[in-house]
């Protein structure tokens, strides 16, 4: 991924507390600590918590309404959110900064995936477009609108207070070490435009559909492939997306990138983790879809480009 020099990168959505404790309770505490198939406990490792997340996520923040969660107005609400700001991203000022440096390239992906659904979602919708109010990067531990997070917990979008939160050390230690997933410059692009569907689901309303939380065809996987979609949504528009000025925050993407988020969406897919972390694959137990389904439906977005092929609540299987 190739990103513009001459481009100017946004800040005042990226956020990072560095090294945090983190409490005990809510999310990352006891919600997080329930066994998965195979006796792996969520708190002990990524592949349990990639199985449930988005159900906890879900049942904590969301409930069973059926509209999009109340966003906050303007700004930067960081009024659940621990710890203060680091700094991490204030010489992040160009698309070179962005060639040059992990962090940099992190705000651009951002500032390209908000200007990418700042158009699409209102083109293709009735529903008003709405960024993230954060990026926020930890490690350790967190508290969110959603609870507290701990390390173990992968990249997620917690809707009540409409942050993504990422640890940074999860593509190294987690992804590439536990779950022997792929290393790369797409790879994190990838999940945190998988994340950032999450949002646009949000916004939609969607996240209200999901009733049933396990299971191949369950909701949950449903809107997980969704979240894979829209990223393949945005990867394919990756290099028409701008700065406020108009100017190209992207030059160019790869067909290697490309492969890099489909190895990416292989390494997540439930049956990869169940076989990774307990030697067995049960369906029943699925909230993300299998690796399979993970790719296609990241490639039905890449292809088609549209919400209305994203829809994966329709279809009678998304297997």
């Amino acid at each position: 991924m190739r990103f513009n020099p001459k481009a100017r990168l946004d800040t005042s959505r990226m956020r990072d507390v560095g090294r945090s404790g983190g409490g005990g309770g809510g999310m990352g505490g006891g919600g997080m600590r329930i066994p998965i198939p195979g006796g792996t406990k969520a708190g002990g490792g990524i592949g349990g918590v990639l199985i449930i997340i988005l159900f906890l996520v879900l049942t904590q923040c969301v409930g069973g309404g059926t509209g999009g969660t109340s966003l906050p107005d303007t700004g930067l609400d960081t009024s659940r959110m621990a710890g203060t700001d680091t700094g991490r991203y204030a010489n992040c000022k160009t698309g070179q900064d962005a060639q040059d440096s992990p962090d940099c390239a992190r705000v651009a992906v951002e500032n390209s995936l908000t200007d990418f659904w700042s158009k699409a979602l209102p083109d293709q919708s009735d529903t008003a477009f709405q960024p993230i109010s954060a990026m926020q990067t930890f490690s350790g531990g967190t508290s969110t609108g959603c609870g507290d997070a701990t390390a173990e917990v992968g990249p997620f979008y917690c809707p009540t207070d409409s942050t993504i939160y990422l640890d940074t050390t999860f593509f190294e230690q987690v992804l590439q070490g536990q779950l022997n997933g792929p290393a790369g410059d797409f790879v994190e692009p990838y999940v945190l435009a998988h994340e950032y569907g999450h949002h646009i689901q949000n916004l939609l309303g969607t996240m209200g559909q999901v009733q049933t939380q396990r299971g191949p065809n369950s909701d949950a996987v449903r809107l997980e492939l969704q979240a894979d979609c829209y990223a393949g949504m945005w990867a394919k528009n990756a290099t028409t997306t701008g700065d406020a000025s108009g100017e190209a925050l992207i030059l160019g993407l790869t067909q290697q990138d490309i492969q890099q988020a489909i190895e990416a969406a292989k390494s997540v897919g439930d049956d990869r983790i169940q076989q990774q972390t307990t030697g067995r694959v049960n369906q029943e137990q699925w909230t993300h879809g299998s690796a399979a389904a993970r790719v296609k439906w990241f490639q039905v977005g890449y292809s088609k480009g549209t919400l209305q092929a994203c829809d994966t609540f329709s279809p009678a299987t998304v297997e």
